[in-house]
């Protein structure tokens, strides 16, 4: 098998595709597979939006997807997936219907209408045309991480929120990626300061190597928000190429939640809409018992250490009085390793 990028690119028969205007301080973020994918999803904030989610529930008829649309936007964002949706139906993908294809694109959206991005678009939204760019664009292998796509306008209650991802394989080999746009209500960082609550699942210096503050038992856990009346979300998809069923990608959309829980302080909130995809492209074998449960506990991992790396990575909007960037906060060569996926082309 092909070296990890640490990407949800990782898996076989994924590919990624972002359209990001800074000007306008948002974007889209399609992840579109080779083939239909089996696949569900967990909605656990208290004020999300999206589109064709419920079909995504165990007990419902389509058991696969074409593609799944991560939007900026709020729910002008929505409109992205029907780019998404041309683009499929241009390519002759879709479930039938007769005669007919229907791509199916679920999609969940993040508000990010106030963070001083130009969103005077007239009469209709940006949003149709950055899906169908997001679409075209979507390859395979390394993609940049940051302040593009879905996570482009994104932000946290600390520092600028954006685009992560990450990837990790059980030991029969099976594969799991993450990659979520992060503009949680919370915090990815403990305090003020630079160390992330992902720390305890960092691979290498993915972002920063920095650990947690010491002592722990001290560290400062009181609630950081951005703002009370502010509507946020965190929204993601893993993606696995092990063949599961329907509801095992359910079960593995809880566990990527854990994830949400474990890297951001707090997540779920009322006004966050924090909504995990999940899917199986079936490439590889039908897991075992045990080995769902690693995929289970991975999913966990990759998901909190994409939610850093998305914080980590980002980089302030081009706006006046901007959120500042994590690496614009804690500058300096106290951080050497900082950033190599940021170099990566689109």
């Amino acid at each position: 098998m092909a070296r990890l990028l640490n990407l949800i690119t990782d898996i076989d028969g994924v590919s990624v595709g972002n359209a990001t205007d800074l000007r306008l301080g948002s974007g889209v973020t399609a992840i579109v597979f080779d083939e239909p994918a089996t696949a569900s999803a967990v909605v656990l904030g208290g004020a999300p939006g999206g589109r064709d989610t419920a079909l995504l529930d165990p007990s419902m008829t389509v058991g696969a997807v074409d593609a799944f649309v991560l939007s900026g936007g709020s729910a002008f964002g929505l409109d992205a997936a029907g780019g998404v949706q041309a683009g499929l139906r241009e390519a002759g993908r879709g479930f039938p219907v007769g005669d007919l294809k229907v791509p199916i694109v679920p999609q969940a959206i993040l508000m990010d209408l106030l963070n001083g991005g130009d969103k005077d678009w007239g009469l209709q939204s940006p949003y149709r045309d950055m899906g169908y760019q997001a679409f075209k664009t979507s390859a395979k292998g390394p993609f940049t991480l940051g302040s593009v796509g879905a996570g482009a306008g994104a932000t946290t209650a600390t520092v600028k929120g954006g685009l992560g991802s990450a990837s990790g394989e059980t030991s029969t080999g099976l594969r799991i990626g993450a990659i979520v746009a992060v503009n949680a209500l919370g915090s990815a960082t403990v305090g003020e300061g630079p160390h992330f609550w992902s720390a305890p699942f960092e691979q290498g210096r993915e972002f920063g190597g920095l650990g947690l503050p010491a002592p722990i038992s001290q560290a400062d856990i009181r609630m950081r928000l951005k703002g009370m009346n502010t509507i946020a979300t965190t929204i993601g998809a893993i993606v696995t190429d092990a063949e599961l069923t329907k509801q095992e990608a359910h079960r593995l959309a809880i566990m990527a939640h854990d994830g949400f829980a474990r890297a951001l302080l707090p997540a779920h909130l009322p006004f966050d809409g924090d909504t995990v995809f999940a899917a199986s492209t079936g490439r590889r074998p039908r897991p075992d018992l045990p080995a769902f449960f690693e995929l289970c506990h991975l999913a966990t991992m990759v998901m909190a250490r994409a939610i850093a790396r998305g914080v980590f990575e980002a980089t302030a909007l081009p706006v006046a009085g901007a959120q500042q960037a994590w690496r614009d906060r804690y500058p300096g060569d106290r951080y050497p390793d900082r950033a190599s996926s940021s170099k990566q082309s689109a």
